[in-house]
């Protein structure tokens, strides 16, 4: 491929080749748009995912003709053009590569053939049964249609020898670190795409594709391959660091909205509650132990006897479910309801999506590409659930085609690929294959934004992709198995998730399958005998330690109940080490909040791989089992049992430390506040009371009282504890806790800045405000290593604390 002209106008440059046609634009001066055609002319499809575009000649660049390339330059990037092969490589502004495609070009697209199946209700029976996770539909669907021609796309790249890659989402394999790896990227129970990586060279690259894709970095290639598009469209994303590469990601796909101050607290879900008695009964024992809660989840089956997906309440379970809310409301607990895309004959939602058209070839799943189902869709779970007070939704099953869940054997992950693709390709158009739960979680957040003004959305669902943020939406693993191989790799998959630009993530603390059924591959946990198990009890608690350092903090799964209590009673150290995070997790609610503050109004991570900030320092690149949470905390969960077996059986002969990698700088040890240099490996205490958890020097973490429920106490004393050792700053954020007034500007800023030198903490002027904010709030400032503190009463205006106004 030659290059044989170039334009350059107010849209971009446009490179006319012997082999079709390439065009350059710039979203920002760090941010460039490119694609290529085979055609004569650019598509005008309208992106999914995609939202920001830029002004016609808002951004500023230059073309520089060279002997043997062309320079296309902003102030932040530079792509030069190869004039004899029209490879393209990516520069910063100090003439540093970032990466490059192979010397003899890396754009290949090929022709395909794109078909439709054609459904004919009179010839077509449809076969509905139900698996494990939930009610599936299908069609036979024996008429295909040439429906048009699209691309196979191929992008190659040179990636260098340094650099590390992350991100396409969360995946089960426990992969962190992607060179040398290969990934399928479709959308399955336990596959969440999002099709982006992220580079430790300082780039991000954003594919705007919702069908099938690969990626390989292996002996077939260094690539990314898309199954079936309009032409080839990707995004260069210049950071340099992880946060400003994910702030170019949301520019482009949409910001992600501020969740409710309760969502960050505790979240007990199980399958499954069956009655409006056992909800509460549930929440007021968490009430009667004084141990935190914020909401309770129905799962499945809300719905009146086999009408699964009917979006009503079962009225002989769930008599009255305007007192049930009430009831709850009082307790200040929080209900989430599970709904799916995919509704049982029988039902009025069924009847009214089929009546207008609106289902699927399966005549099962309703179309959420289309506006107008999506409308039909709101309306439905506003009439049945939404309006008797309902709080957040839980979008289960929004991979609805997946078909390799049956059999004892799990299949290869080629032919799960095929599988899975093929099923999906029956009823969606083979482009968008991946975008479902995109359109289906899009029309769950308007319907509620229009229909009320005082409840954030909240949306847990099982699938993602990209953009999906901008709805409300936290993604959760899907359906994963009890044993310890799985929570290890768990860690890597939420990182990976979050460093797409994403913010949200969870999993099912303790995993969803405990028991392991032979016949079936997928449950397959280590513990038939669940929480009476000592050591389901031991890697329960383990991963409820990781969980209290997700963006969700939610247990969820099968087979054995998941309230605190049925792991043990007071004194007991299981119970008892479960209760400690617990109210851990609502103690660091400040710092939690202001941190979704952050993500909102600054295009934050909470969840960060530790190359978010430590980018250069290689030994971080293939950790896969530590994380930051937020600018302070290093977190390191545990991953192996220390104490028990299954079937109870006692581990002899282990110790209770684990290897940490504490990068450069200096660490205080959260439990004990002893102070250690970083930049080497240590042995850190890990008995089952301990995780393992340290705090950045140069940190300012503000702390929260002992509270039930998040917004308790809104006016409480706040602790801000002081980590020294370099200059700190740190923003705390606070709004109402709920509604969206905060798109107004209804929220308040306070700048907290600590002096090394002086040793002095200073916090700074409050900026804004909000209905119900306290006129005057308390802060205690202590500095670890120092003894005593200093009470300061606050009213907006700037207030300096010394080290030696502390006092016992």
């Amino acid at each position: 491929m030659k290059l044989k002209d170039v334009h350059s106008g107010s849209g971009g440059v446009r490179l006319e080749t012997t082999e079709g046609i390439m065009h350059i634009a710039f979203s920002t001066p760090g941010i460039a748009r490119i694609r290529y055609t085979l055609d004569s002319e650019l598509s005008r499809k309208e992106s999914l995912v995609v939202v920001s575009h830029p002004e016609a000649g808002g951004i500023q660049w230059t073309v520089a003709d060279h002997p043997g390339h062309l320079e296309i330059s902003t102030a932040l990037l530079t792509i030069q053009v190869d004039k004899l092969t029209c490879a393209f490589s990516y520069w910063d502004a100090n003439g540093k590569l970032l990466t490059k495609e192979p010397s003899r070009g890396g754009k290949t697209l090929e022709r395909t053939e794109v078909y439709r199946t054609v459904f004919d209700a009179a010839a077509d029976k449809v076969e509905t049964g139900q698996g494990a996770d939930g009610l599936r539909a299908r069609a036979e669907g024996i008429n295909r249609r040439l429906d048009r021609q699209a691309y196979h796309t191929k992008l190659e790249f040179e990636w260098q020898e340094d650099e590390a890659l992350y991100g396409l989402g969360s995946h089960e394999e426990g992969m962190m670190n992607l060179r040398g790896r290969h990934q399928y990227l479709y959308q399955q129970n336990m596959k969440a795409v999002v099709p982006v990586l992220v580079s430790t060279r300082g780039y991000g690259i954003l594919i705007d594709s919702c069908s099938y894709m690969t990626f390989h970095d292996d002996a077939f290639g260094s690539y990314l391959w898309t199954d079936v598009d309009e032409e080839m469209d990707y995004y260069v994303i210049y950071g340099p660091e992880f946060d400003q590469i994910i702030a170019g990601i949301r520019h482009l796909t949409g910001d992600a909205p501020m969740l409710p101050k309760w969502s960050f607290g505790y979240v007990q879900s199980k399958e499954r509650y069956i009655s409006q008695e056992e909800l509460i009964a549930t929440v007021q024992e968490y009430r009667d132990r004084s141990l935190p809660l914020d909401c309770i989840v129905l799962d499945w089956q809300s719905w009146p006897g086999n009408l699964w997906g009917q979006k009503t309440f079962d009225p002989g379970r769930f008599p009255d479910p305007p007192q049930m809310m009430h009831s709850l409301h009082a307790m200040n607990a929080k209900l989430m309801v599970s709904i799916w895309p995919i509704m049982a004959a029988g039902g009025d939602n069924h009847q009214e999506m089929s009546g207008r058209g609106f289902l699927l070839g399966n005549q099962a799943t309703y179309d959420a590409f289309r506006e107008e189902a999506r409308e039909l869709y709101w309306k439905q779970a506003n009439t049945g659930l939404f309006s008797h007070g309902i709080d957040a939704w839980w979008c289960d099953c929004t991979e609805p085609f997946e078909a390799d869940w049956n059999g004892a054997v799990k299949p290869e992950p080629e032919q799960r690929m095929l599988i899975n693709t093929a099923e999906s390709k029956r009823y969606l158009d083979p482009g968008l294959i991946n975008a479902y739960s995109l359109l289906h979680s899009k029309g769950i957040y308007e319907g509620q934004r229009a229909a009320d003004t005082v409840k954030r959305v909240v949306n847990l669902t099982r699938s993602a992709f990209a953009g999906q943020h901008r709805y409300g939406t936290i993604t959760w693993s899907g359906d994963i198995a009890a044993n310890w191989g799985t929570l290890r790799k768990q860690i890597a998959d939420g990182l990976n998730f979050c460093v797409t630009g994403s913010p949200y993530w969870t999993l099912d603390i303790g995993a969803f399958f405990v028991r392991n059924l032979k016949e079936q591959w997928f449950w397959n946990g280590d513990y038939d005998e669940g929480v009476a198990d000592l050591g389901y009890r031991e890697l329960y608690v383990r991963w409820f330690q990781l969980g209290a350092f997700l963006p969700m903090f939610r247990s969820h799964g099968t087979d054995t109940p998941r309230e605190l209590w049925r792991f043990g009673e007071e004194g007991e150290l299981m119970y008892d080490t479960l209760v400690k995070y617990l109210k851990l997790r609502y103690k660091l609610m400040p710092y939690i909040y202001s941190m979704a503050g952050a993500v909102a109004h600054r295009k934050y991570t909470m969840l960060r791989a530790l190359a978010f900030d430590y980018r250069e320092d290689v030994r971080v690149h293939n950790i896969d089992d530590q994380f930051m949470f937020g600018p302070a905390f290093l977190v390191a969960p545990v991953t192996t049992a220390m104490y028990y077996g299954p079937g109870s059986r006692e581990l002899q002969g282990i110790g209770k430390l684990r290897s940490v990698y504490l990068p450069a700088g200096e660490w205080y040890d959260y439990w004990s506040d002893e102070r250690t240099q970083g930049g080497l490996t240590i042995e850190a205490k890990a008995d089952l009371e301990t995780l393992p958890l340290f705090v950045r020097a140069g940190s300012i973490v503000p702390l929260g009282p002992d509270v039930q429920y998040a917004d308790e106490q809104p006016e409480a004393m706040i602790v801000l504890k002081v980590y020294s050792g370099k200059d700190a700053s740190y923003t705390l954020y606070e709004d109402e806790g709920d509604n969206y007034n905060y798109e107004n500007g209804s929220y308040t800023t306070i700048e907290m800045k600590w002096s090394e030198a002086d040793r002095t903490l200073t916090i700074g002027k409050r900026s804004g405000s909000y209905t119900g904010m306290p006129a005057e709030r308390q802060f205690a400032v202590e500095i670890t290593g120092i003894a005593g503190r200093c009470i300061v009463s606050y009213q907006g205006e700037p207030v300096a604390v010394r080290e030696k106004d502390l006092k016992s």
